[in-house]
């Protein structure tokens, strides 16, 4: 009983805490985990005091008309403001201070007339900023440079007749740029071709009031070629003004006539490809042009201009444009240009194909890891024999007169046999050779006479090497160049 009354005391804190911090918002507030949602309230202005845990504000569909400095300070846990279908004009300096944790702002379907620079300074995290349905005819150079890590801005259904695209050329992150639905009459293409492909490919355009003409035509039909998403995506939507005129409205990517006379180069594609030699090898010439009347032709360094039916020799050309090489030379190794034209439309496209031919070595490779382990095997047999034949020696490999008697020339004998790998050929008894197949004897440690000088240990565990002299003499006779006499 106690446990639980003092598990519910806690919570009967928070629930009366939480209902203090709630009295102070708008009646009507619906609190959901981190989310604070105050929707078509009627509220005029933003409420002064919020639940500091709130990562989620919700003020969609009210009448906000201004919003104050430090709006949304002391949240720090604030990542998303949804402040669409009010109406904001503009916004007040330092709207925004202390809240650039802020990841997701929307001011859509607002009454926003220029993007200033100062605008969302202060919203140096921000990724995603929606500003679409706006009256927004301005966006100054500086409003969007400093928010480097956007990565989509929404600005379509606005009123723009220009925008700086210079000043989003080194937005690391930007991905999507939705201009859309607005009423730009030209296109800057040198500076929007300086962009990154990564923002070209999310670069929208559809549905302005561009007028017809060959440097707007050809920006979209490369992007065509490159397939961008800018484009493929609203194929139809694509629309440009014959002379400026209102009425004289035509889809440009599907209805190509009226850009006959334009220069269109289309950027060139390019492919590798890894052949062996003596391989036959087929280059396709992939292209987006269709139609019957399609003219192929082929280019390279080493053979020059190509067209069906080919090189007999090396080379086979066939009707869908496809190049093949019959047996794959080294010196094939390059670049091969296919060229496609449609005369009837004016229209060409072209692919690069970056062919290598390598060398097949898989029949050498045997012989070279067979002679590299033969000459190993050889190397190290002769390694061995000067091992065992070419070992220095001291005493015993000396021309000597052999004694008849055991003599302290034997004890150097039986000591070359401990410094040696091998065992010297001496005799037992009369005239008898000692048995090869005896064990090596390793060197021992040297043990120390009674008198300090230094004494075979050999001689303890051999007594046939045992020596009768004094130990000064058999010292002598084991370390010295010279054969002792007895």
């Amino acid at each position: 009983m106690l446990c639980a009354q003092g598990v519910a005391a806690p919570l009967m804190l928070s629930s009366f805490l939480l209902q203090l911090v709630r009295a102070d918002l708008p009646s009507g507030c619906l609190i959901a985990s981190d989310i604070l949602s105050c929707t078509n309230l009627g509220l005029k202005t933003v409420p002064k005091k919020f639940l500091v845990m709130v990562a989620t504000l919700d003020l969609n569909h009210n009448h906000l008309e201004c919003l104050d400095e430090g709006s949304f300070a002391g949240l720090p846990n604030l990542d998303t403001v949804r402040l669409a279908h009010n109406q904001l004009s503009g916004l007040t300096p330092g709207t925004f201070r202390n809240t650039s944790n802020i990841l997701h702002l929307d001011l859509s379907s607002n009454q926003l007339n220029i993007i200033e620079d100062h605008y969302f300074q202060e919203l140096v995290g921000i990724k995603e900023l929606l500003l679409y349905n706006n009256r927004i005819v301005t966006v100054e150079s500086k409003a969007l440079s400093g928010l480097s890590n956007l990565r989509k801005a929404y600005l379509s259904h606005n009123r723009l007749t220009d925008f700086p695209f210079f000043s989003i050329q080194q937005h690391p992150n930007l991905t999507t740029l939705d201009l859309s639905s607005n009423r730009m009459p030209t296109l800057p293409v040198k500076a929007i071709t300086a962009l990154t492909e990564k923002v070209q490919n999310g670069l929208f355009l559809h549905n302005n009031s561009l007028i017809c003409e060959c440097s707007m035509y050809s920006l979209f039909k490369q992007w065509e070629y490159r397939g961008f998403a800018s484009v493929t995506d609203f194929r139809e939507e694509h629309t440009c003004l014959i002379y400026g005129e209102q009425r004289a409205i035509v889809r440009f990517l599907k209805h190509v006539r009226f850009f006959e006379n334009c220069k269109i180069k289309p950027p060139v594609r390019k492919v590798s490809l890894e052949a062996e030699a003596g391989d036959s090898v087929m280059l396709d010439c992939i292209t987006s042009l269709k139609g019957k009347h399609l003219n192929y032709s082929w280019v390279s360094q080493r053979h020059g201009y190509i067209v069906p039916p080919g090189n007999n020799n090396t080379l086979r050309m066939y009707s869908n444009g496809s190049l093949e090489i019959l047996a794959a030379h080294k010196n094939d190794s390059g670049v091969y240009l296919c060229m496609v034209q449609n005369h009837q439309e004016s229209s060409n496209d072209s692919l690069e194909v970056n062919v290598t031919v390598q060398i097949h070595r898989q029949e050498e490779e045997p012989f070279n890891t067979g002679f590299t382990t033969l000459l190993g095997c050889v190397v190290s047999l002769v390694l061995v024999l000067m091992y065992l034949y070419l070992t220095p020696c001291r005493c015993w490999c000396r021309k000597q007169p052999l004694p008849a008697t055991p003599s302290p020339a034997n004890e150097c004998s039986a000591q070359s046999s401990i410094l040696t790998p091998t065992p010297p050929a001496t005799t037992e008894g009369s005239g008898r050779k000692v048995s090869n197949n005896k064990h090596v004897v390793f060197l021992e440690p040297i043990e120390k006479a009674q008198n300090g000088r230094p004494r075979a240990a050999l001689a303890l565990e051999h007594p046939k090497l045992a020596v009768t002299r004094s130990d000064a003499d058999s010292v002598t006779s084991v370390f010295s160049d010279t054969t002792i006499v007895p």
